[in-house]
């Protein structure tokens, strides 16, 4: 297999998951602000709420306007995952609380790296490979992968709310590939989802790997 000039990973999911799942992250802090509702329930209403909603880009958004659209777009989410769970009328403050959850996910705390990140990162950067992220996150990516100690292996970070397209869209992969110069075939990106990374990749003309981390399938490529 030929050696690629880049290698683009995923963020959630393929480098980095949440400790223990969304659901039990949302039941704790809900706990502090006087809200009981179980982590099997939220769970499942986040990923309702999740998918329902729109592509995380704001193609009209000025650049000094976009963490406050990344904010508001998370908000909504929030605010239908415990509408749905039928407990949002619980919280006498919910903006309050929801503040607080978003300054949380951008903070290692809820976070863990999957353990064969490091060792694969490491490997490729002393291969001479350039290794960029290319998500559907958002600005907090930043700080999330500094607070992890992720941030010094990637040149380029590609998210969706800054590029102006989401994956599956080639324009995504067009953008984080120009940051390199590289054509697309020179290029790898690996991730979890079979839509989204694998075969959104191939569209786009790179070389799509798919991670699945519930089969233990790791990094050792």
């Amino acid at each position: 297999m030929e050696r690629p000039k880049v290698i683009f990973l995923d963020a959630v999911g393929t480098l980095i998951g949440v400790k223990g799942s969304v659901g039990e992250v949302y039941s704790k802090l809900a706990q502090e602000f006087d809200v009981e509702v179980s982590a099997d329930t939220l769970d499942k209403t986040f990923i309702e709420s999740f998918k329902a909603a729109p592509p995380p880009i704001f193609p009209d958004a000025d650049n000094q306007d976009i963490l406050q659209r990344e904010f508001d777009w998370w908000r909504i989410i929030a605010l239908n995952t415990f509408e749905s769970a039928g407990v949002l009328k619980q919280f006498s403050d919910f903006s309050a609380f929801f503040s607080e959850l978003y300054i949380h996910f951008g903070t290692a705390e809820p976070w863990f790296v999957y353990p064969d990140v490091l060792p694969a990162l490491i490997n490729w950067r002393r291969m001479g490979i350039e290794l960029g992220v290319l998500s559907n996150f958002d600005s907090r990516i930043y700080s999330v992968l500094q607070s992890l100690g992720l941030r010094d292996f990637f040149t380029s970070i590609t998210i969706s709310t800054e590029a102006r397209a989401a994956k599956p869209d080639p324009q995504i992969f067009a953008i984080a590939l120009e940051k390199h110069k590289c054509p697309p075939e020179a290029a790898w990106h690996i991730g979890d989802s079979p839509e989204e990374d694998y075969q959104a990749a191939k569209s786009a003309g790179l070389r799509g790997i798919l991670i699945n981390r519930e089969q233990k399938s790791g990094l050792n490529i």
